[in-house]
């Protein structure tokens, strides 16, 4: 492992904004730049005015930050350009300030494409969310080739709007099951709902696959049911942790090993 600078004047910020901040980007950032040996420090904020959080980035030259719930498409119009990934979806999870010039990404995407990618193409899906996250993952789904499910949103103009967008169905309330069940709401997110499952037993018990975005806790109570019902799951750990990843290369231009981003991500599970 290289070592680490001590912070100083040349000491690279990069942060996140989240309405509810978590610890697991935090410390896998700062995990993975002592084992790279780079001069950065990440710290978790949240924020009451987004334009003056987006305005601090430029003004202090903060290297990149992390968009979370409920920010990710709010974001856009306080930024100078957008990235392929997020015009694309029109949301943002990850901003890149080069110079004052800021960028915004989306590494969501990324993450669920790889995450999905051995699963029957013929799989049907549920998907509960219509927000920023769930762009992503609808757009990670159309474009891996999946051509039947269903967007459940009591919002019509967005539930239908996101359907419509990527060619699913819209429905404004679970009624049929799938073979794979994904959660892209904060039901089941520490701190609100974490009492309740995104999807009733009777519909995982139908399902093959369970997939839950919420990263706190590491395992919602949906995917605890479908755990113990023997089904596969995928987990928003999962997809924080390549997600993290890219935006740490988007940030200090260095992929760290596989070894490394294990190591990083152990940590920071370990550590809560």
């Amino acid at each position: 492992m290289t070592t680490k600078p001590p912070i100083g004047r040349d000491t690279r910020l990069c942060m996140s904004l989240s309405a509810r901040p978590g610890n697991f980007g935090s410390r896998f950032h700062n995990r993975l730049y002592e084992l790279t040996g780079l001069d950065y420090v990440y710290k978790s904020f949240s924020t009451t005015d987004l334009a003056a959080a987006v305005g601090g980035i430029r003004a202090l030259n903060i290297r990149g930050c992390a968009i979370s719930m409920p920010f990710k498409e709010a974001v856009i119009p306080m930024l100078d350009g957008l990235a392929g990934s997020a015009a694309a979806i029109d949301s943002v999870n990850t901003i890149v300030n080069d110079d004052g010039r800021l960028t915004g990404y989306n590494t969501d995407y990324a993450a669920v494409v790889e995450l999905i990618a051995d699963i029957d193409r013929d799989t049907a899906f549920v998907l509960r969310g219509s927000g920023g996250m769930a762009k992503a993952v609808a757009a990670a789904f159309r474009d891996s080739g999946f051509t039947t499910g269903t967007i459940v949103a009591r919002n019509e103009d967005a539930g239908r709007g996101l359907a419509e967008l990527y060619g699913f169905a819209w429905a404004p309330e679970l009624t049929e099951g799938a073979d794979l069940l994904v959660n892209v709401t904060p039901i089941g997110m520490t701190g609100g709902d974490e009492d309740q499952s995104a999807f009733p037993d009777a519909m995982i018990a139908g399902a093959g696959i369970a997939f839950d975005v919420v990263q706190y806790p590491p395992e919602t109570r949906f995917l605890r049911t479908a755990q113990a019902m023997g089904k596969r799951i995928i987990t928003g750990t999962q997809v924080a942790t390549i997600q993290a990843l890219e935006q740490f290369v988007l940030y200090t231009g260095v992929r760290p090993t596989d070894a490394q981003v294990v190591e990083a991500a152990d940590y920071a599970r370990r550590m809560g």
